[in-house]
């Protein structure tokens, strides 16, 4: 007699705000995870936030059904009380909850009630985020604390950070999984680039939120100091009203008025994200509470030199090159180092950082692996 035949398996995404993707590196990756596992067979639902006033999207995209999770609670605890929502909402029909962030981590025991893996994925080291006040970071403390015991399974982006969280709390069952980038492998117009004024090849790029984590304040005076003749576009949400933003853009009134850097507000559109990315010369990267940064992957994958921070988590993604740094001081001297490379040496840098993302930051391969963790928890393996 034959087994009966295996069901295909179910997850539901819950903690980005959803898909389309227009915001953020978890929206992101739930896109293009979610799209490429349903053509591997695997049922996907994503959990969207729906704001006040704001009407439900479509009920599918790219094979992935959607379902919206209305959001009332005021300031932070919106996240909180969405993601509980969701994790109510999933306690039966899926095989594995995948909560993305920890937050609500707390609450990842719901669905395990009902016999649903849970998989939690810690969203860097979180409570040392600026942003947060002291007790939002002693909240967030306490749920990554939770998260490795509440969760059946943590999946970590980066396995510095893995090494990181396991030093401070005892982990159950994880897996490294890092996130996915494209490859820019043909020259993109340059025209959006010009339409802003700048000549192609002729700037650097920054390209993160301004907070002190990222290292903005510094990245911006050593730029200053390297004095290449070239401007530093900064792409960044800046008018933010925290005092680290206020005093760095006070810092930098002077050479934004001379237009030695040009700061471009937020962008999202790809149409000019990209070209732009594409067309400088150098990336200056200062993330350091992270594990593996998708902007770190997107500029490796449009093919930047970038000259990152220097960190464990910048160390595992980038790998062993002349272009890490720590302070002003080091950062000044990597960018004059730069700045008189040959071109050679430039095209080498380049085509390094494409074939990295090629061979270990690949989408799909990233979507062969998530299928098979889940049928693995799914009791199909």
């Amino acid at each position: 007699m034959s087994p009966p035949p295996q069901h295909r398996p179910r997850i539901a995404f819950l903690g980005a705000r959803g898909v389309p993707a227009r915001y953020g590196g978890f929206e992101t990756f739930v896109e293009e995870i979610g799209a490429r596992l349903v053509q591997r067979g695997v049922d996907v639902t994503v959990f969207c936030e729906l704001g006040k006033g704001e009407t439900p999207g479509p009920a599918e995209y790219r094979g992935m059904d959607l379902r919206y999770v209305k959001a009332w609670a005021p300031g932070p605890a919106r996240t909180i009380q969405v993601d509980v929502s969701g994790l109510v909402r999933s306690m039966r029909g899926f095989d594995v909850v995948y909560l993305l962030g920890y937050g609500a981590a707390f609450a990842g025991w719901l669905p395990r009630m009902t016999g649903t893996a849970v998989w939690i994925n810690p969203d860097g080291i979180e409570w040392q985020r600026s942003k947060w006040g002291r007790p939002a970071r002693a909240w967030l403390a306490l749920m990554e604390r939770i998260a490795c015991r509440a969760a059946s399974r943590l999946v970590i982006d980066n396995g510095a950070l893995a090494d990181n969280i396991g030093a401070r709390a005892r982990m159950g069952p994880h897996s490294v999984l890092a996130y996915g980038a494209e490859t820019l492998d043909e020259a993109l117009p340059d025209d959006a680039v010009r339409a802003l004024g700048l000549t192609p090849g002729e700037y650097d790029l920054l390209v993160c939120r301004f907070e002190p984590e990222n290292h903005v304040d510094e990245i911006l005076q050593a730029h200053e100091r390297a004095d290449t003749g070239r401007p530093l576009v900064a792409v960044a949400h800046t008018d933010t009203g925290t005092p680290y933003a206020t005093r760095t853009m006070g810092r930098a009134s002077g050479a934004a008025k001379e237009g030695r850097v040009r700061f471009l507000g937020a962008i999202y559109d790809p149409e000019v994200l990209l070209p732009l990315r594409q067309h400088s010369r150098l990336y200056l990267h200062g993330h350091s509470v992270g594990g593996t940064n998708p902007s770190l992957l997107e500029a490796m994958g449009a093919g930047n030199v970038v000259l990152a921070h220097d960190n464990p988590f910048n160390r595992e993604v980038l790998g062993e090159q002349e272009i890490y740094w720590d302070g002003i001081e080091a950062l000044t001297e990597r960018i004059g180092d730069w700045a008189g490379r040959a071109e050679s040496e430039i095209l080498a840098a380049r085509q390094r950082n494409q074939e990295r993302i090629r061979a270990d930051y690949s989408w799909d391969q990233l979507a062969d692996d998530y299928a098979a963790l889940i049928r693995t928890d799914a009791g199909q393996s």
